[in-house]
Protein backbone atom coordinates (compact mmCIF):
# COMPACT_ATOMS: atom_id res chain seq x y z
CA UNK A 1 0.00 0.00 0.00
CA UNK A 2 1.70 3.49 -0.51
CA UNK A 3 0.35 6.60 0.86
CA UNK A 4 0.15 9.96 -1.48
CA UNK A 5 -0.04 12.86 0.44
CA UNK A 6 -1.18 16.17 -1.66
CA UNK A 7 0.95 19.21 -1.18
CA UNK A 8 -1.42 21.44 -1.36
CA UNK A 9 -4.20 20.85 1.02
CA UNK A 10 -2.43 17.81 3.21
CA UNK A 11 -4.59 14.82 2.20
CA UNK A 12 -3.90 11.58 2.05
CA UNK A 13 -4.91 9.00 -0.74
CA UNK A 14 -4.28 5.60 -0.10
CA UNK A 15 -2.98 3.95 -3.58
CA UNK A 16 -2.68 0.14 -4.17
CA UNK A 17 0.75 -0.93 -5.70
CA UNK A 18 -0.93 -2.93 -8.19
CA UNK A 19 -2.58 0.43 -9.45
CA UNK A 20 0.83 1.11 -10.74
CA UNK A 21 2.27 -0.72 -13.27
CA UNK A 22 5.54 0.58 -13.60
CA UNK A 23 7.78 2.24 -11.02
CA UNK A 24 8.36 5.88 -12.60
CA UNK A 25 7.49 9.55 -12.23
CA UNK A 26 3.32 9.73 -12.52
CA UNK A 27 1.31 12.72 -12.30
CA UNK A 28 -1.42 12.22 -9.59
CA UNK A 29 -4.24 14.00 -9.05
CA UNK A 30 -5.65 14.92 -5.66
CA UNK A 31 -9.35 14.12 -4.90
CA UNK A 32 -9.90 16.87 -2.38
CA UNK A 33 -8.69 20.02 -4.09
CA UNK A 34 -8.11 18.78 -8.38
CA UNK A 35 -4.41 19.97 -7.38
CA UNK A 36 -2.48 17.57 -9.86
CA UNK A 37 1.46 16.84 -8.95
CA UNK A 38 4.28 14.91 -10.00
CA UNK A 39 5.08 12.03 -7.31
CA UNK A 40 8.84 9.88 -8.48
CA UNK A 41 8.22 6.65 -7.25
CA UNK A 42 11.74 5.52 -8.75
CA UNK A 43 13.70 6.99 -5.66
CA UNK A 44 11.43 4.51 -3.66
CA UNK A 45 11.39 1.71 -5.95
CA UNK A 46 13.12 -0.59 -3.25
CA UNK A 47 10.66 0.23 -0.34
CA UNK A 48 7.90 -0.19 -3.09
CA UNK A 49 9.35 -3.96 -3.94
CA UNK A 50 9.69 -4.71 0.08
CA UNK A 51 6.10 -4.93 0.57
CA UNK A 52 5.51 -2.33 3.53
CA UNK A 53 3.30 0.49 3.50
CA UNK A 54 4.93 3.67 2.44
CA UNK A 55 3.98 7.19 2.53
CA UNK A 56 5.28 9.57 -0.54
CA UNK A 57 5.11 13.38 0.30
CA UNK A 58 6.28 15.16 -2.77
CA UNK A 59 8.35 18.38 -2.26
CA UNK A 60 6.31 21.45 -1.22
CA UNK A 61 5.48 23.37 -4.38
CA UNK A 62 6.44 27.42 -4.71
CA UNK A 63 3.68 29.37 -4.98
CA UNK A 64 2.69 31.92 -7.64
CA UNK A 65 0.67 34.18 -5.33
CA UNK A 66 -2.79 35.65 -6.50
CA UNK A 67 -3.21 39.16 -4.98
CA UNK A 68 -6.83 40.12 -5.60
CA UNK A 69 -8.50 43.32 -3.90
CA UNK A 70 -11.61 43.52 -3.03
CA UNK A 71 -12.49 47.16 -3.61
CA UNK A 72 -15.31 50.14 -3.81
CA UNK A 73 -15.36 53.49 -2.57
CA UNK A 74 -18.91 53.70 -1.94
CA UNK A 75 -20.17 51.40 1.14
CA UNK A 76 -22.54 48.79 1.90
CA UNK A 77 -22.14 46.86 -1.10
CA UNK A 78 -20.27 43.90 0.49
CA UNK A 79 -16.93 43.95 0.60
CA UNK A 80 -16.18 42.81 3.72
CA UNK A 81 -18.40 39.57 3.15
CA UNK A 82 -17.20 39.06 -0.02
CA UNK A 83 -13.63 39.29 1.38
CA UNK A 84 -14.44 36.68 4.11
CA UNK A 85 -16.19 34.06 2.55
CA UNK A 86 -13.88 33.79 -0.73
CA UNK A 87 -11.12 33.40 1.28
CA UNK A 88 -12.79 31.02 3.44
CA UNK A 89 -14.42 29.18 0.12
CA UNK A 90 -10.46 29.47 -1.12
CA UNK A 91 -9.29 27.54 2.29
CA UNK A 92 -11.86 25.20 2.11
CA UNK A 93 -10.62 24.35 -1.32
CA UNK A 94 -7.36 23.94 -0.30
CA UNK A 95 -5.54 26.59 -1.17
CA UNK A 96 -3.26 28.65 1.73
CA UNK A 97 -4.74 31.92 2.11
CA UNK A 98 -3.93 35.12 3.36
CA UNK A 99 -6.58 37.64 4.33
CA UNK A 100 -5.38 41.20 4.95
CA UNK A 101 -8.01 43.83 6.21
CA UNK A 102 -7.24 47.39 5.55
CA UNK A 103 -10.30 48.82 7.06
CA UNK A 104 -10.17 50.93 10.30
CA UNK A 105 -13.23 49.03 11.11
CA UNK A 106 -11.47 45.95 11.51
CA UNK A 107 -14.68 43.90 10.59
CA UNK A 108 -12.84 41.00 9.15
CA UNK A 109 -11.40 39.83 12.52
CA UNK A 110 -14.92 40.28 14.10
CA UNK A 111 -16.64 37.80 10.91
CA UNK A 112 -14.46 35.41 11.74
CA UNK A 113 -15.12 35.11 15.52
CA UNK A 114 -11.42 36.57 16.35
CA UNK A 115 -9.66 39.19 18.44
CA UNK A 116 -5.86 39.50 17.23
CA UNK A 117 -4.11 41.38 19.28
CA UNK A 118 -1.67 42.73 16.71
CA UNK A 119 -2.25 43.09 13.00
CA UNK A 120 -1.33 45.07 10.04
CA UNK A 121 -0.64 48.49 11.79
CA UNK A 122 2.56 47.11 13.71
CA UNK A 123 3.63 45.37 10.17
CA UNK A 124 3.54 48.41 8.33
CA UNK A 125 5.06 50.66 11.30
CA UNK A 126 8.00 47.46 12.04
CA UNK A 127 7.16 47.75 15.43
CA UNK A 128 6.22 43.68 14.76
CA UNK A 129 6.87 41.39 12.37
CA UNK A 130 4.67 38.92 10.07
CA UNK A 131 5.31 36.05 12.95
CA UNK A 132 3.86 37.95 15.21
CA UNK A 133 0.93 39.97 13.25
CA UNK A 134 -0.52 37.04 10.90
CA UNK A 135 -2.65 34.70 12.79
CA UNK A 136 -3.81 31.68 11.56
CA UNK A 137 -7.97 31.91 11.94
CA UNK A 138 -8.84 28.57 10.05
CA UNK A 139 -7.81 25.53 8.40
CA UNK A 140 -5.68 27.23 5.34
CA UNK A 141 -6.34 30.49 6.25
CA UNK A 142 -4.52 33.34 7.99
CA UNK A 143 -5.43 37.17 9.00
CA UNK A 144 -3.67 39.97 8.80
CA UNK A 145 -6.31 42.39 10.72
CA UNK A 146 -7.05 46.07 10.38
CA UNK A 147 -8.35 48.19 13.46
CA UNK A 148 -8.70 52.04 14.69
CA UNK A 149 -5.11 52.05 14.52
CA UNK A 150 -4.97 52.46 10.63
CA UNK A 151 -5.86 56.04 11.15
CA UNK A 152 -2.28 56.73 11.95
CA UNK A 153 -1.07 54.46 9.61
CA UNK A 154 -2.77 56.67 7.18
CA UNK A 155 -1.14 59.87 7.80
CA UNK A 156 2.72 58.36 8.50
CA UNK A 157 1.89 57.51 4.67
CA UNK A 158 0.99 60.97 3.70
CA UNK A 159 4.14 62.28 4.94
CA UNK A 160 6.40 60.22 2.73
CA UNK A 161 7.96 62.25 0.45
CA UNK A 162 8.99 59.26 -2.11
CA UNK A 163 7.12 55.91 -2.96
CA UNK A 164 4.40 56.26 -0.31
CA UNK A 165 2.48 54.24 -2.78
CA UNK A 166 4.70 51.26 -2.18
CA UNK A 167 4.71 50.89 1.93
CA UNK A 168 2.29 48.17 1.73
CA UNK A 169 3.91 46.07 -0.88
CA UNK A 170 7.13 46.51 0.97
CA UNK A 171 5.29 44.88 4.15
CA UNK A 172 3.79 41.98 2.34
CA UNK A 173 6.76 40.98 -0.05
CA UNK A 174 8.28 38.57 2.62
CA UNK A 175 5.11 36.94 3.52
CA UNK A 176 3.31 36.65 1.02
CA UNK A 177 5.43 34.08 -0.94
CA UNK A 178 4.11 31.56 1.05
CA UNK A 179 0.21 31.56 0.03
CA UNK A 180 -2.04 30.22 -3.12
CA UNK A 181 -3.80 33.82 -2.63
CA UNK A 182 -3.30 37.11 -0.60
CA UNK A 183 -7.25 38.80 -0.15
CA UNK A 184 -7.33 42.01 0.60
CA UNK A 185 -10.73 44.05 2.05
CA UNK A 186 -10.73 47.42 1.35
CA UNK A 187 -12.02 50.90 3.40
CA UNK A 188 -14.92 52.71 1.71
CA UNK A 189 -13.62 56.07 0.11
CA UNK A 190 -10.30 57.02 -1.70
CA UNK A 191 -7.12 57.37 0.27
CA UNK A 192 -3.46 56.53 0.13
CA UNK A 193 -3.70 53.19 1.83
CA UNK A 194 -6.67 52.29 -0.73
CA UNK A 195 -3.89 53.42 -3.28
CA UNK A 196 -1.32 51.62 -1.53
CA UNK A 197 -3.72 48.27 -2.30
CA UNK A 198 -4.28 49.21 -5.95
CA UNK A 199 -0.44 49.40 -5.98
CA UNK A 200 0.35 45.83 -4.31
CA UNK A 201 -2.79 44.19 -5.72
CA UNK A 202 -2.96 42.44 -9.42
CA UNK A 203 -6.25 41.81 -9.46
CA UNK A 204 -9.66 43.78 -8.78
CA UNK A 205 -13.04 42.61 -7.22
CA UNK A 206 -15.94 44.83 -6.82
CA UNK A 207 -18.82 44.06 -5.30
CA UNK A 208 -21.86 46.07 -6.68
CA UNK A 209 -24.93 46.43 -4.77
CA UNK A 210 -27.72 45.93 -6.95
CA UNK A 211 -29.04 49.82 -6.37
CA UNK A 212 -28.47 53.35 -8.47
CA UNK A 213 -26.57 54.58 -6.09
CA UNK A 214 -23.31 52.01 -6.16
CA UNK A 215 -23.96 51.57 -9.63
CA UNK A 216 -22.68 55.18 -9.74
CA UNK A 217 -19.80 54.80 -7.09
CA UNK A 218 -18.57 51.99 -9.35
CA UNK A 219 -18.23 54.51 -12.58
CA UNK A 220 -15.96 56.92 -10.66
CA UNK A 221 -13.82 53.77 -8.82
CA UNK A 222 -13.12 52.61 -12.85
CA UNK A 223 -11.79 56.35 -13.50
CA UNK A 224 -9.59 56.28 -10.01
CA UNK A 225 -8.72 52.96 -10.87
CA UNK A 226 -7.63 53.75 -14.92
CA UNK A 227 -5.67 56.94 -13.40
CA UNK A 228 -3.63 54.24 -10.91
CA UNK A 229 -3.40 52.31 -14.33
CA UNK A 230 -1.14 54.91 -15.61
CA UNK A 231 1.92 54.37 -13.43
CA UNK A 232 0.84 50.52 -12.60
CA UNK A 233 -0.21 48.63 -15.88
CA UNK A 234 -0.45 45.13 -14.40
CA UNK A 235 -3.47 45.67 -11.87
CA UNK A 236 -6.42 45.12 -13.87
CA UNK A 237 -10.42 44.72 -13.26
CA UNK A 238 -11.33 41.06 -13.04
CA UNK A 239 -14.33 40.39 -11.65
CA UNK A 240 -17.46 42.45 -11.14
CA UNK A 241 -19.70 41.07 -8.72
CA UNK A 242 -23.42 41.92 -8.45
CA UNK A 243 -24.55 41.63 -4.12
CA UNK A 244 -27.92 41.89 -2.69
CA UNK A 245 -29.62 40.54 -5.75
CA UNK A 246 -33.61 40.44 -4.95
CA UNK A 247 -35.33 38.52 -7.53
CA UNK A 248 -38.46 39.38 -6.34
CA UNK A 249 -37.88 43.11 -6.69
CA UNK A 250 -37.81 44.51 -10.43
CA UNK A 251 -34.96 47.12 -9.80
CA UNK A 252 -32.35 44.76 -8.87
CA UNK A 253 -32.87 42.38 -11.62
CA UNK A 254 -32.92 46.21 -14.19
CA UNK A 255 -29.46 47.09 -12.49
CA UNK A 256 -27.62 43.37 -13.02
CA UNK A 257 -28.96 43.27 -16.84
CA UNK A 258 -27.05 47.33 -17.19
CA UNK A 259 -23.82 45.77 -15.52
CA UNK A 260 -23.84 42.79 -17.76
CA UNK A 261 -23.85 45.33 -20.79
CA UNK A 262 -21.55 47.27 -19.28
CA UNK A 263 -19.25 44.52 -17.93
CA UNK A 264 -19.74 41.04 -20.00
CA UNK A 265 -16.30 40.44 -19.57
CA UNK A 266 -15.98 41.05 -15.97
CA UNK A 267 -19.58 39.75 -14.49
CA UNK A 268 -20.22 37.06 -11.99
CA UNK A 269 -22.98 34.97 -10.86
CA UNK A 270 -25.10 37.35 -8.63
CA UNK A 271 -24.58 37.00 -4.45
CA UNK A 272 -28.44 36.71 -4.03
CA UNK A 273 -30.10 38.49 -0.72
CA UNK A 274 -30.02 36.16 1.85
CA UNK A 275 -30.46 36.89 5.81
CA UNK A 276 -27.93 33.86 6.76
CA UNK A 277 -25.17 36.54 5.45
CA UNK A 278 -25.74 39.27 7.50
CA UNK A 279 -26.96 37.00 10.80
CA UNK A 280 -23.71 34.71 10.11
CA UNK A 281 -21.40 37.95 11.68
CA UNK A 282 -22.86 37.54 15.42
CA UNK A 283 -21.66 34.22 15.55
CA UNK A 284 -18.30 35.02 14.10
CA UNK A 285 -18.89 32.28 11.83
CA UNK A 286 -18.49 32.04 7.53
CA UNK A 287 -21.68 31.18 5.57
CA UNK A 288 -20.25 28.13 4.81
CA UNK A 289 -20.35 27.35 8.65
CA UNK A 290 -23.60 29.05 9.52
CA UNK A 291 -25.57 27.98 6.91
CA UNK A 292 -23.98 25.60 4.24
CA UNK A 293 -27.07 25.07 2.74
CA UNK A 294 -28.24 28.55 2.45
CA UNK A 295 -28.19 30.85 -1.21
CA UNK A 296 -25.79 32.69 0.23
CA UNK A 297 -23.46 29.33 0.79
CA UNK A 298 -24.01 28.27 -2.63
CA UNK A 299 -23.42 31.55 -4.34
CA UNK A 300 -20.23 32.31 -2.68
CA UNK A 301 -19.11 28.81 -3.78
CA UNK A 302 -19.47 29.89 -7.23
CA UNK A 303 -17.76 32.68 -6.76
CA UNK A 304 -14.63 30.20 -5.53
CA UNK A 305 -15.10 28.21 -8.75
CA UNK A 306 -15.03 31.09 -10.50
CA UNK A 307 -12.02 32.66 -9.04
CA UNK A 308 -10.14 29.33 -9.63
CA UNK A 309 -11.34 28.41 -12.79
CA UNK A 310 -12.12 24.90 -11.03
CA UNK A 311 -15.76 23.74 -11.73
CA UNK A 312 -15.07 20.88 -9.61
CA UNK A 313 -14.78 22.41 -6.33
CA UNK A 314 -16.65 22.72 -3.50
CA UNK A 315 -19.38 20.50 -5.06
Amino acid sequence: MIVIVCPKCGRKHKVSRDRIPELKTIIARCRACGNRFPVDLKKISSQIKSGNKIIVEPEKRQYNTRKICVSLSKGGVGKTTTSVNLSAGLAMAGYRVLLVDTDTQGQSAYMLGKRPQAGLTELLTGELGPGETIVPVRKNLWLLGGGKSLAGVKRIIDKKSFGAEWTLSESLKKVDKHYDFVIIDTSPGWDQLTVNVLFYAREILIPVALEAMPLHGLAQFMRSIGSIQKYRRDVALKYVLPTFMDPRVRTPQKIFLTLKKLYKDYICKPIRYNESLSESPSFGKTIFEFAPGSSGADDYRELVRRVTLNDRLLR
